[in-house]
């Protein structure tokens, strides 16, 4: 297999790993709020919103040592183990007790800033300066099929349950931890890309950056705490510097989305009683429709980017408006109470009657907006900090699980409307500080091909 075809066949690997063990996390982020409504037990106190916080809240925190981590073991490594931890989580819903999920949410977010500071490393280890965006839209579509996937299987599995039992829990998040492990283990088929047939200079100082991290398993101790410390200085550094800092409104604005169309929506749409008997089931309609978003979204402006001349900013514009359009339907038609409802729902209704279509079409709106700022977010990420992006993809992830901690925390309080208000605003600027730190980028670029020339 030629260079090129292994490392895009590492990038689709990649893909697939995560598909797997996120086809079983965000199932499980989705309905868990909802199944601990309906897990009577006098021994368990705990709310989905709490838990998700604390893992974005330990996530933000652990993205300070993630690169240290996988400069140390390997991005192979980071992964498997992460994973392992991932399934771990989804696990203990089997039977859940207070002390367990909320320890259980803790190891997560530390795991989940080594998984995706790994993910980072190899998706930019993988690609050129002309197939960066290829890739992240490539990997993007396969990790939103875990969306159609997972949430296909709880609209089959609870269609006509009114009450979630303990059996159908059980049975789900079996089922679950499976799936997840699969994902664990696909990691191991990822290769090293060749280093002498890197088409670059700048691939090549990354692919060099992939085999030094691999073989530090057998490097002195002394070798091994100086990566870690490098790893996490050049962190640091990165986090300050004019690019990262405008970037971190719109890494800010994916944070904020990304709790509400992962738990929030989903959990309104279950609440909503005007929608039938049928509305827990519903939860898995929805996330498919955010799932169809995402997968086209990822593989449309993936597949575009090799003949896309306007640069990135025409796909974060797509993306503001799509969003917006999908707040404003969504405040006229879901109750601005469904966030906080009961498990018994909401009989309330916002400004017009209820629509069930209405509502899995922002679902889909959702995805494709969500797609529309990640792609471009790992596209110009990976571009830009390409001989450090471990670090870089470390302080990306920083800013965004802070700020999904923060929304599942006010999401246990805020009304819906209120919520929608906050996305808005955040959305808008967010898309400003992109504009400028794309036209940074691009200016950087045109001095780099002078420099060449």
């Amino acid at each position: 297999m030629s260079p090129e075809g292994k490392r895009l066949l590492n990038i689709i690997i990649l893909g697939f790993g995560f598909m797997f063990m996120f086809t079983a996390f965000q199932t499980c982020g989705n309905i868990e709020q909802t199944v601990l409504k309906s897990f009577n037990s006098t021994e368990f106190h705990g709310s989905g919103y709490t838990s998700m916080a604390i893992i974005y809240g330990v996530f933000s925190a652990s993205n300070l040592i993630a690169p240290s981590v996988v400069a140390v073991i390997g991005p192979q490594l980071s992964m498997f183990f992460s994973g392992l931890l991932y399934s771990g989580y989804i696990a203990m819903f089997i039977y859940p007790y207070t002390w367990s999920f909320y320890t259980a949410s803790v190891l997560v977010g530390v795991a989940a800033a080594i998984l995706w500071t790994a993910q980072g490393n190899v998706l930019a280890i993988n690609s050129t300066d002309a197939n960066i965006g290829r890739n992240s839209g490539i990997f993007w579509a396969l990790l939103q099929f875990s969306l159609f996937f997972g949430n296909l299987y709880i609209y089959l599995a609870w269609h006509g349950h009114v009450h979630i039992t303990d059996k159908d829990r059980q049975t789900v998040f079996i089922s679950l931890t499976v799936i997840s492990l699969v994902g664990c283990f696909l990691f191991f088929l990822i290769r090293k890309p060749d280093a002498e047939a890197a088409p670059s200079d700048a691939s090549e100082s990354l692919t060099t950056e992939l085999i030094e991290s691999d073989s530090t398993a057998s490097s002195p101790q002394s070798s091994l705490c100086s990566q870690a410390l490098d790893a996490f200085v050049q962190a640091v550094k990165l986090f300050f510097t004019k690019e990262m800092l405008l970037l971190s409104s719109s890494i800010a604005y994916s944070g904020l989305e990304l709790t509400f169309y992962s738990g929030v929506y989903g959990t309104c749409i279950g609440a909503m009683t005007k929608f039938g008997q049928d509305s827990k089931s519903l939860i898995g309609i929805s996330g498919i429709c955010i799932g169809l978003g995402e997968i086209i979204g990822g593989g449309a402006f993936g597949m575009l980017n090799r003949c896309n001349k306007f640069g990135r900013n025409p796909v974060v514009l797509l993306g503001l408006i799509t969003h917006f359009v999908a707040f404003y339907l969504i405040f006229l038609n879901i109750a601005s109470d469904a966030p906080l409802a009961p498990e018994e729902g909401t009989d309330l209704q916002a400004f017009i009657s209820p629509s069930l279509g209405l509502a899995l079409f922002c679902s889909f709106l959702l995805g494709l907006g969500d797609s529309c700022f990640n792609t471009q977010l790992l596209s110009i990420i990976g571009f830009m900090y390409r001989e450090n992006s471990a670090p870089a993809f470390a302080v990306f992830k920083f800013i965004q699980s802070i700020m999904a901690a923060l929304a599942f925390f006010y999401s246990n309080y805020l009304l819906l409307h209120w919520q929608l208000l906050i996305l808005v605003l955040m959305g808008f600027l967010g898309s400003m500080t992109f504009f400028a730190a794309e036209r940074m980028a691009e200016s950087n670029r045109r001095e780099t091909d002078y420099d060449s020339i």
